[in-house]
């Protein structure tokens, strides 16, 4: 038997928009609280004028949790994706 397509109902082979939603919720909430860690950073960055070293030190940590967020969102698709291969 050959293994169905991710996002495909198997009945009326149309796309699955429940899995769909369900998939783009939990990665727009990984991305989310990624983004939400770099703020604070980059708002106490702003706060301080952006001036000196202090505020390039907090720029640099701001970008630093999105560089391993992506990193983090980027092996979760991966994961993803392998585990949906298989079902």
């Amino acid at each position: 038997m050959a293994p169905s397509t991710p996002f495909v109902d198997p009945q009326t082979s149309e796309l699955d928009t429940t899995q769909i939603i369900t998939e783009s919720i939990l990665l727009a909430k990984l991305i989310g609280f990624f983004v939400a860690i770099a703020l604070v950073p980059f708002l106490v960055a702003i706060l301080l004028g952006g001036q000196g070293g202090i505020g390039l030190l907090f720029v640099l940590a701001s970008q630093f949790v999105l560089a391993i967020g992506s990193g983090i969102v980027l092996m979760y698709v991966i994961t993803r994706a392998i585990r949906f291969s298989k079902e």
